[in-house]
């Protein structure tokens, strides 16, 4: 016949453990039940920020310009002032041409009027260009016009100027005045014709009178 041994008695120590756990939970619950209820009366954490509406683009007016657009508008107003610095520049070079050669070249247009071909001092002119950088950027070519005879002369001279197709797009005339033998002088015919297309200066006439 078996016999039990009675139990020894409970130890306090855990019982006093267990009961701490469950007032340890209890309190954790009571605290998230409090957060939950904070957040569903309309609390909100400071630590966000509601994501920004976009703009109500039907309240706008008008088409805003694309990058190209703006490109080709800002290229446009830099050639315009270029365009009015070189015609400025242009002015201020012809403008420094004297009263005196204008005079020549008006007498040498008129001169060349009832010459046929190509008149008969060729053989006394020459010509060679002149940097834009000098003429405020005009198409510019110095006429070098020597008096290779032994008398006092005159010369008028016609310089033509062709685009890419052979086409005379424009002419000036130039000329010179009483040259005593072997002196020389050099007028400019200038173009006013823009940069672009690119224009070739070609002599036409040369008349000794």
């Amino acid at each position: 016949m078996n016999t039990r041994s009675p139990r020894g008695p409970r130890r306090p120590g855990r019982t006093r453990s267990a009961a701490v756990a469950l007032a340890a939970i209890a309190a954790a619950t009571s605290t998230l039940s409090a957060c939950s209820t904070d957040s569903d009366s309309g609390g909100s954490d400071p630590s966000f920020s509601e994501r920004p509406s976009p703009p109500d683009t039907a309240s706008f007016s008008g088409t805003a310009p694309s990058v190209n657009e703006s490109a080709i508008e800002s290229a446009r107003a830099r050639a315009s002032a270029a365009a009015s610095s070189a015609s400025a520049a242009a002015s201020s070079f012809e403008a420094s041409v004297s009263a005196e050669v204008g005079r020549a070249n008006e007498a040498a247009e008129n001169e060349l009027k009832d010459i046929d071909g190509q008149g008969n001092a060729m053989s006394d002119v020459s010509m060679t260009g002149k940097p834009r950088s000098e003429t405020g950027g005009l198409l510019a070519v110095v006429v070098t016009i020597t008096n290779k005879t032994d008398a006092q002369a005159s010369y008028a001279v016609q310089v033509d100027f062709l685009d890419s197709s052979g086409k005379t797009v424009e002419t000036r005339f130039v000329g010179a005045e009483d040259l005593d033998p072997g002196e020389r002088a050099q007028p400019l015919a200038i173009s006013r014709k823009p940069a672009e297309p690119v224009l070739t200066p070609k002599l036409v006439k040369a008349q000794r009178y």
